[in-house]
């Protein structure tokens, strides 16, 4: 029954991919729709937050670079975290709304409802994505090209699959519990700020800082840049981000899967 669910789970995209790529192109193209700035918002958005904690950690708290980066300016430091954290909480944020928003279509129509989560995702990773290859761009022009910067797709499709299955998960249980939506804003509040994106692991008192471990998304702000600013390939982080990716996308999958007969009767 496990292994069942899994497989239809993680064939559904390819099975079903003309209603697949149907979804996500309209999803894509809603983002822009109606919008004076269209796809400029995609930029603005980004600059002008990463501009105001740049500010604010940087001049205001004056925090410290680490030794490791050398001279490398804290605004590129901080946007090397907070473009991958940007499409990762875009996909969780919707999460809590992707099937409530879905209702009529689900409980008029039969259709496989476990391309939802997968386009809940993809369409946040996409948009974001082009914003931060723009930005590997500028820093392939800066200098900072190196062959480590190979494994990048790779980190990308990790967490792609880390995200969605918490999406997943997220989205079929708010179908429940409706009040999730108001914890997630806040869970998701809290765990930006209690992952080192706008501040250097050093301001972290070291009795706290074992605990980073525990937080998937620390070892891959970790990942992104050590392999971009500094050119290597942190093994220490990915031995976390492999199998916690993997887990994530299974159980959530399973989970969805598991419960998705029920989203009918309580939409």
């Amino acid at each position: 029954m496990f292994f069942s669910l899994l497989h239809q789970w993680l064939l559904a995209p390819i099975t079903h991919y003309r209603l697949f790529h149907n979804f996500v192109r309209q999803d894509f193209n809603a983002q822009f729709a109606g919008s004076l700035g269209g796809i400029l918002w995609l930029f603005i958005t980004p600059i002008v937050t990463i501009l105001i904690y740049a500010f604010v950690f940087s001049v205001v708290f004056r925090a410290g670079m680490p030794p490791e980066y050398g001279n490398t300016p804290f605004v590129v430091f901080m946007m090397m975290g907070y473009l991958p954290w940007y499409a990762f909480g875009d996909a969780m944020g919707r999460a809590s709304t992707l099937l409530l928003e879905k209702a009529p279509l689900i409980t008029k129509v039969l259709f496989p409802v476990q391309i939802i989560p997968a386009v809940g995702t993809l369409v946040p990773y996409m948009v974001h994505g082009i914003a931060l290859c723009l930005f590997l761009v500028y820093l392939a022009l800066q200098g900072y090209l190196s062959l480590a910067w190979l494994a990048l797709p790779l980190v990308f499709f990790l967490q792609f699959l880390f995200t969605m299955g918490l999406v997943a998960m997220l989205s079929a249980l708010c179908v429940f519990l409706r009040d999730l939506q108001q914890i997630v804003s806040l869970m998701l509040t809290a765990w930006f700020f209690l992952t080192p994106i706008v501040y250097p692991v050093s301001l972290i008192p070291e009795a706290y800082q074992p605990l980073l471990l525990f937080n998937p998304m620390h070892s891959f702000v970790q990942m992104y840049r050590e392999l971009v600013l500094l050119g290597h390939f942190p093994w220490s982080s990915f031995q976390i981000i492999l199998p916690v990716s993997l887990l994530s996308y299974g159980l959530g999958g399973w989970l969805f899967m598991r419960i998705r007969h029920a989203f009918g009767d309580v939409l």
